[in-house]
């Protein structure tokens, strides 16, 4: 395992690598979500790293790296990753992206496919909810105040299925150490989160540009009430080909809930292991704008169905 410390466009940041001298795929960047450092990995690493090389990274703006101002947005983020690429001689990688981190790795693989081998994305939507974002203004205004307890609250609400949704592992572990992280930030790191969330107010969180044609897999927690099983249907269904699933008794911290068989489940996916029958998944779908079944012509006055997917 090694650390590095980089620079970009005069930011400096950090990555981690975990060396596989004897790697069975392309190496696994993990980008993660806005709460998540580099070492929010670390404990899937011994089910990953079995596979290949990992890389997870605190690009700027966040973890220990360089505050980065709001000016600059997933456009600069997804160049960053490039950045971080070259310097560690990695010409083409598997992209994870988790929620946050899923819209830069989408923003990465449209502007520098060439470097994509395959694409999985976490807990991803094509917009920010709208109750995420009418939040954020409240939100921006109790970090200023330093009002951690009331936002600390308000994020794990958030980020957690409300209690009677379903039956989620770990829920209550999950929400007590949630609310520990955010009630533990300090002064610079709140100030990371205020810039975080004027970031996404002002800046696209997806646009509609072609997407590389790679294996591609969304997935998130069955009960995921953040971004929903139906908004990660719409992230697949964008793809050129993909295969959606939603991931048993977790929500949108399946990552954490279901720590083992999520490793599993990206294990299998950036070493083509079949995907079917995984007693932690529910029905894999195929999904994409290249599996769209095209219309039909009818005969004349006959009413014509709209185009499925297998």
């Amino acid at each position: 395992m090694e650390e590095r410390a980089l620079t970009f466009e005069g930011f400096t940041y950090h990555c981690r690598v975990v060396h596989q001298d004897r790697p069975r795929a392309e190496p696994l960047v993990l980008l993660g979500g806005s709460s998540q450092n580099r070492y929010a990995w670390s404990r899937h690493e011994k089910w990953l790293a079995e596979y290949c090389t990992t890389v997870t990274v605190d690009l700027p703006g966040y973890g220990t790296a360089d505050f980065l101002p709001a000016r600059h947005g997933i456009d600069f983020l997804a160049a960053n990753v490039r950045h971080m690429l070259g310097e560690l001689g990695m010409s083409q990688v598997n992209l994870v992206g988790s929620c946050f981190g899923g819209a830069i790795a989408v923003r990465f693989a449209q502007q520098h496919p060439e470097h994509v081998a395959k694409l999985a994305l976490v807990g991803m939507t094509l917009a920010i909810p709208d109750e995420y974002a009418a939040a954020v203004p409240r939100w921006t205004r109790m970090l200023e105040l330093g009002d951690r307890a009331g936002i600390a609250g308000e994020l794990v609400e958030r980020f957690m299925s409300p209690a009677g949704t379903g039956v989620v592992r770990k829920h209550a572990v999950v929400s007590r150490l949630l609310l520990r992280q955010f009630m533990a930030q300090s002064p610079d790191e709140l100030r990371m989160s205020v810039e975080h969330n004027a970031r996404l107010m002002s800046h696209d969180w997806f646009r509609d540009d072609p997407l590389p044609s790679v294996p591609s897999l969304v997935c998130t927690g069955e009960y995921d009430t953040l971004c929903t099983p139906a908004m990660g249907r719409d992230v697949a269904a964008s793809l050129p080909t993909a295969a959606f699933t939603t991931i048993k008794e977790a929500d949108h911290l399946a990552p954490v809930e279901r720590m083992e068989e999520f490793s599993d489940l990206i294990s299998r996916f950036c070493t083509h292991r079949p995907l079917i029958g995984l007693p932690y998944c529910n029905q894999v779908e195929t999904l994409g704008t290249a599996v769209r079944r095209p219309r039909v012509p009818s005969p004349a006055g006959a009413s014509q169905a709209a185009p499925t997917a297998p």
